[in-house]
């Protein structure tokens, strides 16, 4: 069964159906060590996610020791309750109830809070085993189509916890946003250099040191990146909306399709049990929570009669990338039709989506980028075939769906890149081509260490991409501030996140207005 990813063959109905045993994906023992590391039972912190008019998603994790097996919380289901309260001193409780943990999912705990109202602030809370957790603020989404004059959004992805610390979290969290969108590569498979690369900690999980592969090295993959005080503060501080991308389980991972050339079949397992480990570790809802392989992480959230916010999947779905998955000229593969980056279901339900909105504002929430981001390598103009450039005719049915369809103002957040990137939107960047939208790339939290304001990979960008109006090399996050008339895009981004203290700073101000495609940047 083993195969290289670039001879993969159609295979899907051997794993579309399986349903994985939680034996099968590696389950828990039921071993309690003494715990090395804990901060109590809630020592992973609390969080919220996909606000809606009416509720929001409550999310913890027990662990008594986070990086021992289940988490030294044996083999039982734990009662937790939960209680929701209109003041920070959860006084005045409006929501409370009960529900049970338990080892097959980690012990992580999903709450789907409704009967809030909506624009509203609310802070939460949880109770288990003699413990009382931290307190965390949450905000629902406005009612829909009712009139919003502002909504602040907040936009982070790509966190290698071993590349640097998470300033950006800090000051996201000072901000405090109406929500956070996550999109992607939350956590990173690969290896942990020694002593915890730039971080220097004494201690590391056994897990650390190798590539996660088990359930158990994801949930301590996970279980380390989670125990960062500054994201915890910032998961406390607001609802995420989040999706994953391939380091969650492997890199550039196509489908059913590994990086290498691993047997097919093990990759499907591996897959099972990444997805599983995200799940219990993010705060979405019982619908995106996977059944072996088979996961709906697209969704979509409205924002009042502001912003369509429509979260893509790019990994689960997609055809393999083209041409070796070299960064490389664009040809007929690229070009082929067949190809696709979503999906044929979810590519319909894009566009449905499209033609029923109703928003001020259409907002793509995706983990790759959209436009291409040339650069001219001897004679060749080269892209990378991972983002939509490998997938030119899905990124055209999209973009020209969406004009035929009367979308108004598109915008697109991407991740994955490690660099801020402001660029048009076009169904093409080798011919005459409308500008569709404008698309706003936030760089990485930490992944790729301490950067620049300009490094020689966006020098060369601008140069081979008259399309792209701005570009940095530095690491932080996106924080937009979105109006009827105009979209504000701060990209904030620190100095450095090599060393345990850090501030940000504006780097600089898109503005985009509406109706309009263009950028103003200051």
């Amino acid at each position: 069964m083993g195969t290289s990813r670039r001879r993969f063959l159609g295979w899907s109905a051997l794993v579309t159906g399986l349903a994985f045993t939680p034996g099968l994906l590696g389950g828990t023992s039921p071993a309690v060590p003494a715990p090395a590391h804990s901060g109590g039972v809630f020592g992973l912190g609390v969080a919220s996610g996909d606000p809606l008019p009416d509720g929001v998603l409550l999310w913890t994790r027990l662990s008594r020791n986070p990086f021992a097996p289940g988490g030294g919380m044996g083999t039982g289901p734990v009662r937790v309750d939960w209680e929701v309260a209109a003041d920070e001193s959860m006084t005045r409780i409006v929501r409370r109830g009960s529900v049970h943990a338990t080892p097959e999912w980690g012990h992580s705990v999903h709450v789907d809070v409704r009967g809030l109202a909506p624009a509203a602030d609310y802070f939460y809370r949880f109770r288990a085993l003699g413990e009382i957790s931290t307190v965390g603020r949450t905000r629902t989404a406005p009612a829909p189509y009712a009139r919003v004059d502002t909504l602040t959004l907040a936009v982070a992805s790509c966190q290698n916890w071993a590349d640097g610390y998470y300033h950006a979290y800090a000051d996201l969290a000072a901000h405090a946003p109406d929500v956070v969108l996550h999109l992607g590569d939350y956590i990173y498979e690969k290896p942990i250099p020694a002593r915890g690369g730039a971080r220097n900690a004494a201690a590391l999980p056994l897990s650390a040191t190798r590539e996660a592969v088990d359930l158990e090295d994801y949930r301590e993959r996970y279980a380390l990146y989670k125990s960062d005080p500054d994201l915890q503060l910032a998961h406390a501080t607001a609802p995420f909306v989040i999706t994953f991308d391939d380091h969650e389980v492997d890199n550039n991972w196509a489908g059913a399709v590994p990086e290498d050339h691993a047997p097919l079949t093990a990759f499907a397992l591996r897959r099972a049990r990444a997805l599983r480990a995200w799940w219990e570790n993010t705060p979405v809802r019982i619908a995106a929570r996977p059944n072996g392989t088979v996961i709906r992480a697209h969704r979509r959230l409205g924002f009042g009669d502001l912003v369509d916010l429509t979260l893509l999947d790019t990994r689960s779905h997609r055809s393999d990338q083209a041409n070796g998955d070299n960064d490389t000229g664009q040809n007929a593969s690229t070009a082929d039709p067949s190809r696709t980056i979503l999906g044929a279901e979810q590519e319909r339900w894009l566009l449905d989506g499209f033609a029923s909105s109703r928003h001020r504002w259409d907002v793509l929430a995706q983990q790759v980028p959209m436009a291409d981001l040339a650069r001219t390598v001897g004679s060749t103009r080269a892209v990378s075939m991972d983002g939509w450039s490998g997938y030119e005719a899905s990124r055209a049915r999209v973009l020209d769906g969406a004009a035929d369809r009367g979308v108004r103002n598109l915008v697109s957040l991407a991740g994955d890149i490690h660099r801020s990137v402001v660029a048009d939107l076009r169904t093409s960047y080798t011919a005459e081509s409308a500008t569709r939208g404008v698309e706003l790339a936030a760089t990485s939290i930490t992944s790729g260490g301490d950067g620049e304001d300009s490094d020689d990979g966006d020098r060369r960008l601008k140069e081979a991409s008259p399309h792209v109006r701005f570009g940095n090399s530095q690491r932080g996050y996106l924080l937009n501030r979105i109006h009827a008339d105009r979209w504000e895009a701060e990209f904030r981004v620190a100095p450095s996140v090599r060393s345990p203290r850090g501030t940000l700073a504006r780097r600089a101000l898109i503005t985009i207005p509406d109706s309009t495609p263009e950028v103003d940047v200051v």
